[in-house]
């Protein structure tokens, strides 16, 4: 199957180049909002949101009167991230240098970890590294008011939820309500696997946002080219069909699915041992390192594996000790994963991430992504492949494995969205109105090569610094919620559903819902800047002679002919499911489909009054009222809108 995302960069190295002071592009943007009490990072892996944390930091401490800096990270792991580093010989003032004694992401008891947290808050030390876990249990022995003049940086912020029973967010809450601490929250993704906000409205209303996209990153680098993302279906076991994707050639990570999936056999040693032998013989494993040396059956070579599912602790601990302090291409060649080597795990040397199974959240799909996604001189391009199964109509959890694939799908889509140039989008008006957009320019629609900015016909542009903050900071996160929507699932893909719908009536509910403290107004502002930036992302803008076409929905319109209208007619997220129906039989495609019209959503009035109009065309044009028998889709819907209009007018009457 092709791939669904393949993005190329232009390799400037814009996001490697660091500055007097030895912070790179992001890194400086963070430290420009260093003064602020609370403050969020949100940037992609890869872009150095550890090192930038360890910049604020030094610097609150010795600039701005704070005495302690408290690093909390989701796992022991990651807590390498934030050791002794060289800065003062890249041009900063100061060396990160926290003593190893109160770096607590080491073996150990909760008790000793909670007790040597409060000898550090009661002594001289300036920097702790915790787990979340150490801080949550610390928490409950302090009192709110010793960490007044302390930073609390959270990695990996995505880890924090508003819900009531997420306690290191109430932990957070507490920690803003009653003293004085400052916060630095960072993470690499935002989006979450459910539909519960990070931060409540009013308590993420205070932090200073500082945003470092995907595009920024990766268009930044210097050696990689190119990132592709894709789809495989298999049936039956995973085992049987992953030589067709697994390239041995490739420094690979491999995620097996979750014992508790469909896509698991339930035996997670027995399926590493399969994928080995997919690749050859097992020759030895060295005793030193834990590394595993595989005899491969198409060339003879060994390949090197790290084997990250095995049950024992201590050999788990040695391959990953000595993942840690690999620095080679040639270290190691292939990673297979259950639960690790997602967020957090460093081995700039990987090509491909390939996952068995679709993953509960676009947070962990996104993190899985970073993997591949780090600059090294022995990589062009980075590949990301799902190995997903196919539906069977005559399983019983078919319908599992249809919401399956087109959640998988879905993440692609999003991460399309999240790989794309960035697009500013501005009204266009006629050219005798007294606002015309630029005087003595007014004869033409432009795509300006610098900012990329397109003027639109109808469009509105924010009129608060509400929707300005969320269409800045916010529009992927806003998108992830719209994506993982389970009428927009349904959605998406059906062709009895017109794009308006989709456009006009689904995605401004979710938005209100998101923003419940918004108005129509405010609503329809964000609504046409999502649907146009999805749309136009979507697209493809090319020259010819002095005009500007873009390809949307396989037809190409000249940029100076664009407005709402047509864009509010074109499902933005349509792509994937055209790529989707040429890549399965039709009889996978006829099951697929199936499942959605079997629970698809039902008409609303909103989506009775688009069809009206599109009705009475059809009336006028055939001589004849939809089918409900018919075999067209969209015959068949507007003969459903037919009857829920009679059954309103009914219900109406009898209430008159």
């Amino acid at each position: 199957m092709p791939d669904l995302v393949n993005v190329t960069y232009k390799q400037t190295g814009k996001s490697k180049k660091t500055n007097e002071m030895g912070m790179r592009e992001m890194q400086e943007r963070a430290y420009e909002a260093r003064s602020a009490q609370y403050l969020l990072i949100k940037a992609p892996p890869a872009s150095g949101k550890s090192r930038a944390l360890m910049f604020i930091g030094l610097d609150k401490l010795r600039n701005q009167d704070l005495k302690k800096v408290i690093v909390a990270v989701p796992e022991r792991s990651i807590g390498s991230s934030f050791a002794p580093t060289e800065l003062k010989k890249f041009g900063f003032f100061e060396d990160w240098n926290p003593s190893p004694k109160y770096n607590l992401c080491t073996p150990g008891s909760d008790k000793s970890k909670v007790d040597a947290f409060i000898k550090f808050m009661k002594n001289n030390e300036e920097i702790l590294i915790c787990t979340h876990a150490t801080l949550r249990f610390a928490f409950d022995a302090i009192d709110e008011k010793e960490l007044n003049g302390t930073v609390i940086a959270i990695d990996e912020f995505h880890h924090v939820s508003a819900e009531g029973t997420n306690r290191l967010g109430s932990v957070l809450s507490s920690i803003m309500a009653k003293s004085t601490a400052h916060i630095v929250a960072m993470t690499g993704s935002y989006f979450r696997g459910d539909s519960v906000p990070i931060l409540l409205p009013e308590v993420e209303a205070k932090f200073i946002k500082v945003k470092y996209d995907y595009y920024e990153q990766l268009n930044g680098y210097e050696y990689l080219k190119s990132l592709g993302i894709g789809y495989h279906f298999y049936q039956r076991k995973y085992t049987t069909a992953i030589h067709e994707v697994l390239d041995e050639n490739k420094k690979t990570i491999i995620h097996i699915p979750s014992v508790n999936s469909g896509e698991s056999t339930k035996k997670k040693n027995e399926e590493v041992s399969a994928i080995i032998e997919t690749i050859g013989e097992l020759d030895y494993q060295d005793p030193e390192t834990g590394v595993l040396y595989v005899k491969s059956n198409k060339t003879g070579k060994h390949i090197k594996i790290a084997d990250l599912v095995y049950d024992d602790q201590k050999a788990r601990d040695k391959i990953q000790n000595y993942l840690r302090n690999i620095n080679s291409a040639d270290d190691i060649d292939m990673i297979i994963a259950l639960g690790m080597a997602k967020e957090g795990f460093d081995w700039p040397y990987c090509e491909q991430a390939l996952t068995v199974g679709y993953r509960g959240s676009l947070t962990e799909i996104i993190q899985i992504i970073g993997r591949a996604t780090r600059d090294s001189e022995n990589k062009k391009h980075a590949q990301f492949t799902n190995l997903i199964a196919q539906p069977d109509a005559q399983d019983d959890e078919v319908k599992i494995s249809v919401n399956n694939m087109l959640k998988a799908i879905t993440a692609s889509l999003l991460m399309e969205q999240v790989l794309a140039p960035n697009f500013k989008f501005k009204a266009k008006y006629s050219e005798d109105d007294e606002n015309e957009y630029e005087e003595g320019n007014s004869s033409t629609n432009q795509v300006n090569e610098e900012e990329n900015t397109i003027h639109i016909r109808g469009f509105k542009e924010p009129s608060t610094a509400k929707v300005e903050q969320i269409i800045e900071s916010d529009l992927n996160d806003l998108k992830a919620k719209i994506l993982q929507d389970n009428d927009m699932i349904k959605a998406m893909p059906s062709d009895s559903i017109e794009p308006e719908v989709i456009n006009q009536v689904l995605i401004p509910k979710i938005i209100r819902e998101t923003y419940p403290e918004l108005s129509d107004d405010e609503v329809e502002e964000v609504r046409q800047h999502i649907v146009t930036d999805s749309v136009i992302k979507n697209g493809t803008i090319e020259e010819q002679g002095n005009r500007k076409f873009i390809k949307m929905a396989d037809t190409f319109v000249n940029i100076d002919d664009i407005n709402i209208d047509l864009i509010d007619s074109i499902n933005p997220f349509q792509k994937a499911f055209e790529i989707l129906s040429k890549s399965v039989t039709t009889k996978v495609l006829r099951t697929i489909q199936e499942t959605i019209d079997a629970s698809r959503i039902q008409i609303t009035e909103e989506e009775a009054v688009i069809l009206w109009p599109k009705i009475k065309a059809w009336v006028q044009k055939t001589g004849k009222n939809p089918d409900i028998k018919s075999l067209d889709p969209k015959e068949k819907r507007m003969a459903e809108a037919i009857i829920f209009i009679k059954e309103l007018k009914r219900k109406r009457n009898q209430n008159a």
